[in-house]
């Protein structure tokens, strides 16, 4: 009974000494980014290894759209959202909208569940290389994972506000990681033009880690927003868009 009480004793020390010692775990982050100077988009692959694909990637995002091929084909967009509450987050490079769970987009066979909605200005999709005032994008994502991103494009009407952004706007946090939380029903749909006729084509992320393999459909009906409401939104960022990169032969096809 001594030498057990012994050998416990000693596997007890063991373990004590080994769980002093043992590395702890320590959560991965990543580089600082930003829009300009030496963490803006030209440097980001320099900033972090996981960034490489913003330079070296083949598919990257935005790309001008121009000389678009007509298909037909093509299955119209389906969005089935729902209005709700939504909460606002100011991230350090935008204003975040994450929303409840519940509204989707169907593209033919296709469900992409709608994750969260942000903001750009000026707009970032180029169209025939002109971009408009202020962007809308509406990201997805389906059961396997892969990502679905759709671009409103919006150009400054002093005398038009956008409703759906009117509600939002009254929220907006001014300061990097502060949220607000918007309690009152929130339709989303007015973030969508009447016609859904799009372009489409094969990008990334437009931001770090620029990872690739996201189905970009670029609304072609523009929406207005106000001048106050444009304005509201510059006092926070004055410009947070990436240039436009190399289409590599990418193809780009519209359904109308």
């Amino acid at each position: 009974m001594r030498s057990i009480a012994l050998a416990a004793f000693f596997l007890g020390l063991t373990t004590f000494a080994t769980a002093q010692t043992a590395p702890q775990a320590t959560s991965s982050k990543t580089a600082d980014w930003s829009y300009q100077g030496k963490t803006g988009a030209l440097n980001w692959a320099k900033l972090d290894s996981v960034y490489r694909a913003c330079s070296k990637g083949r598919e990257q995002s935005p790309i001008d759209i121009r000389g678009a091929h007509l298909n037909p084909a093509l299955p119209p967009l389906e969005f089935h959202y729902i209005s709700g509450q939504v909460t606002l987050v100011n991230d350090g490079h935008t204003i975040v909208a994450h929303v409840n769970p519940g509204s989707y987009l169907v593209v033919g066979d296709h469900r992409y569940e709608l994750v969260e909605i942000d903001f750009r200005h000026p707009g970032e999709q180029p169209v025939k290389g002109k971009l408009t005032d202020f962007e809308v994008h509406l990201r997805h994502r389906s059961a396997d994972g892969k990502l679905a991103e759709v671009v409103v494009r919006l150009v400054e009407d002093p005398g038009n506000p956008n409703a759906t952004l009117a509600a939002l706007w009254q929220h907006l946090p001014k300061t990097v990681g502060a949220s607000e939380k918007v309690t009152e029903m929130v339709s989303i749909g007015g973030l969508l033009p009447a016609d859904r006729g799009y372009w489409v084509y094969t990008g990334s992320l437009s931001t770090p880690p620029c990872t690739e393999g996201v189905r970009w459909f670029v609304l072609e009906q523009e929406l207005s927003l106000s001048r106050e409401q444009l304005r509201a939104f510059q006092t926070l960022y004055r410009m947070n868009t990436r240039g436009a990169q190399d289409a590599n032969g990418r193809r780009i096809e519209a359904n109308e």
